[in-house]
């Protein structure tokens, strides 16, 4: 009992010490790369751990004692009684930009979720992690000649990103409706820059950027209803619903004449009236024993009334025209497992995943939302006994379908790592 004890307090000791140095990325880390990432907050993450990204993402209506669902607060309740669980996931990408003639390549790799589940007493959970939200992450510059045969160079580099905290509890009623409640924090830092240089050294570069320091307090709460059947097959509905929140923080303008002039603006977030959207999310599922697992799911996040359109930091990107808008998704995925008994081969104790999603961006640009569709797949292999397993995903999407915008091919992978022990065993001594 005291080893399972430490092993917990080592596993909450890492995710202090991993928020710590999220922390210390978003000061000038690239967590991804999108030339998208210019607007707003920047390009959200698709939240969920390798077993929902392997299935498109999905997990609203999903109860699985195997894994850890951090999409919906209620399906902590899916699990053994006496279970611990972890899970830990490292993510990558390799993206292919286009516009015109013009082309660009670029790839990055992060530490991805991190969440620790245990019960607390009879039918009660209790989960508690960390997972990034957005991405900021993009270089651009280009070469023009004035009619003086002046050469200008133009360059706009940004960094950084959020994360969120979450803690969350859960109960079981009935044997088949549970509910949950999760208390979210989001924090955060931002830079972008912007500037002219020229060729000739008589000439002053003009450089401006903004500095963003954002946090924010929520809630989500969520609920799943399980319906037998037939003997050991389900189909459950679930939803999830994450209120509105006040954005704290502070954006910081500034501009630069060479060495010769600088002005700095400040603009208290809270006080200007910036909102966190908010975001219903609902999803059908149907289960047969533990061998299958096929869902659909749909969310939508209102980000209209957030007002990142009138403050310097989120909406100043040239001459394009920035606006917040509705999010959607569409997701679907499909989760088999061959024979998870087997003794004589090993792929068949396996599990094997599809999914495939529609996103529609947040935010618009001149109008037009910024679209993403992708297909994903995934399995896990078990390690060791219990639930313990390496989880493994791949991902292909393209973000800016429409003609005029940028096109973002992309793949992604991701890694999880599956910890399942259980605890408070009393032993029996002959």
């Amino acid at each position: 009992m005291f080893v399972r004890m430490r092993n917990s307090f080592i596993a909450l000791a890492v995710l202090v010490l991993t928020a710590g140095s999220l922390r210390a990325q978003t000061d000038g880390t690239v967590n991804g790369f999108s030339p998208y990432s210019v607007f707003g907050l920047g390009q959200q993450h698709q939240i969920g751990t390798t077993w929902n990204r392997g299935m498109g993402g999905v997990g609203i209506a999903a109860r699985n004692n195997r894994y850890i669902n951090i999409l919906n607060p209620a399906s902590m309740t899916a699990r053994d009684s006496l279970s611990f669980m972890a899970d830990m996931g490292l993510n990558g990408r390799m993206s292919l930009f286009k516009e015109g003639d013009k082309k660009g390549f670029n790839t990055v790799f992060n530490i991805d979720d991190i969440a620790i589940s245990f019960p607390m007493w009879r039918h009660t959970a209790f989960m508690v992690g960390l997972t990034p939200l957005s991405d900021v992450g993009y270089n651009i510059s280009y070469r023009e000649m004035d009619v003086y045969t002046q050469e200008r160079v133009f360059t706009t580099v940004g960094k950084g990103g959020t994360y969120q905290i979450f803690a969350a509890a859960a109960a079981t009623f009935w044997n088949r409706l549970s509910v949950g409640a999760q208390f979210n924090y989001m924090f955060g830092n931002v830079a972008k820059t912007s500037g002219i240089s020229f060729g000739d050294d008589s000439y002053r570069s003009v450089v401006s950027g903004d500095s963003l320091q954002v946090n924010s307090i929520s809630a989500k709460f969520g609920l799943q209803y399980e319906q037998p059947i037939a003997v050991g097959s389900y189909i459950t509905v679930g939803a999830t619903y994450k209120l509105s929140s006040a954005m704290r923080g502070h954006s910081v303008h500034y501009r630069e004449l060479g060495s010769y002039y600088r002005e700095t603006t400040t603009t208290d977030l809270n006080q200007a009236g910036l909102r966190m959207g908010d975001e219903l999310g609902v999803g059908i599922s149907y289960r047969k024993g533990d061998s299958f697992l096929a869902e659909f799911d749909y969310t939508r996040s209102n980000w209209s009334n957030s007002k990142m359109d009138q403050v310097k930091g989120f909406s100043n990107v040239g001459d394009v025209v920035f606006g917040t808008s509705v999010g959607q998704s569409f997701k679907a995925g499909v989760e088999f497992t061959p024979n998870r008994n087997d003794i004589r081969y090993f792929l068949r104790r396996c599990t094997y995943r599809v999914g495939a999603y529609y996103d529609q961006s947040y935010y618009t640009v001149d109008g037009a939302h910024v679209n993403s569709l992708g297909v994903t797949m995934g399995m896990t292999l078990p390690v060791f006994r219990w639930y313990n397993g390496l989880s493994v995903g791949l991902e292909f999407g393209r973000r800016g379908l429409a003609t005029s915008q940028v096109k973002e091919n992309y793949f992604g992978f991701s890694v999880g790592f599956n910890i399942f022990d259980i605890w408070f065993q009393k032993r029996a001594y002959q």
